[in-house]
């Protein structure tokens, strides 16, 4: 009977993790869309400081659909392990790239479409090796969870980590480096996950009766959880401020999901259970979704397409044959006799403003 229920639950969770991917991507696109349609009537803009946006529907209907979506995954891990909710918020990514091609004809070229193909595929291979952590009841046996020495341990040295980040290294390389930032936004990360579980299951128990409420597990989940995800949101606008956003998302996934991974299998021993088949099919999945991201965010500005991969191919052909038109032998021997010609002049004014001095550095 409770390995039916842990089953039934595991499907509540895994429905519950895809339909919030689903809201969450969407809403961008309907957020970009009223904001669209305020343009196009010549309203102040967002980005100029305007706050029109506030009487458009669409834009309060893709706002209401984030609220869905965050309130849905934080359900999600009250009844499904976090190593499986965590990977598959990538799948929001996708489905913004997707409707954005549609709605907002943005182009998505071979490698967005490849890396998607992949991230859908890596999501599968996870559900199919997803670990199934030990069933906790109530706030009693997370207390009992919180309290082991290992995870005491993994808890000290984040919090060790994410202030010597804050008030040593973030000042001197916060704004140069982009690593800094982003990992003080995963180890913190993998914490408000655990208390995002943990608040879920005081949820459920609630529902069922329990006192939750007079449970000071409850008060200290819930205050960490501010604490973290404050923390999170500020270093997290500071990476996206300076840094380009198609490097600080696939590189905040991937750090934020290993330390929601290592954090899952300390805190709830995921992996005591699983066999080396679930082990390798789970890491597998997941780098198959890193790789995904990757083609999606690095290539997004490459204009390449399938229509492009023959015409690409039939000119490597021509060289290898060694059949290249006179035409383009007349224009590629141009293209090098111009290189040289720039080439030269520019080797003569280098020399010339060194002997006159005016070269200041190499």
């Amino acid at each position: 009977m409770s390995e039916e229920r842990g089953r039934y639950d595991f499907y509540i969770g895994l429905v519950l993790a895809i339909s919030s991917s689903l809201f969450i991507g969407g809403s961008f696109i309907l957020k970009k869309k009223g904001l669209l349609r305020l343009a196009r009537k010549g309203s102040m803009r967002a980005g100029q400081g305007g706050h029109a946006y506030l009487k458009e529907g669409l834009w309060w209907a893709g706002l209401l659909s984030m609220g869905a979506g965050e309130v849905a995954n934080f359900a999600a891990y009250a009844f499904a392990p976090a190593t499986l909710v965590t990977p598959l918020g990538a799948l929001s990514v996708l489905v913004s790239a997707i409707l954005s091609s549609y709605f907002l004809n943005e182009k998505l070229n071979i490698h967005g479409k490849i890396g998607c193909l992949l991230s859908i595929l890596g999501s599968t291979v996870m559900v199919i090796h997803a670990p199934k952590e030990e069933e906790i009841e109530n706030l009693n046996a997370m207390s009992v969870k919180l309290a082991d020495p290992g995870f005491l341990l993994f808890a000290t040295v984040v919090v060790i980590i994410s202030l010597i980040l804050i008030f040593v290294v973030g000042p001197r390389h916060g704004q140069s480096n982009i690593l800094v930032y982003i990992t003080i936004c995963s180890v913190i990360g993998a914490l408000s996950v655990s208390c995002v579980k943990g608040l879920g299951i005081a949820i459920k128990g609630f529902f069922a009766g329990e006192p939750i409420v007079k449970n000071p597990v409850f008060w200290i989940l819930l205050i960490s959880l501010v604490v973290c995800v404050s923390t999170q949101i500020n270093y997290l606008n500071r990476a996206l401020d300076i840094f380009n956003t198609s490097l600080v998302t696939p590189i905040y996934y991937v750090f934020f999901t290993t330390s929601v991974l290592t954090c899952s299998a300390i805190l709830f021993k995921e992996w005591q259970h699983m066999s080396a088949n679930d082990m390798i099919g789970t890491f597998s999945g997941f780098l198959t979704i890193i790789i995904g991201i990757f083609l999606l965010h690095a290539f997004k500005d490459v204009a390449f397409t399938l229509s492009n991969l023959p015409v690409s191919l039939r000119k490597d052909e021509r060289v290898l044959n060694g059949s290249l038109s006179s035409t383009m032998y007349e224009q590629l021997t141009g293209d090098e006799e111009s290189q040289i010609c720039d080439d030269e002049l520019h080797s003569n004014e280098t020399l010339s403003s060194r002997r006159n001095g005016s070269l200041v550095s190499f």
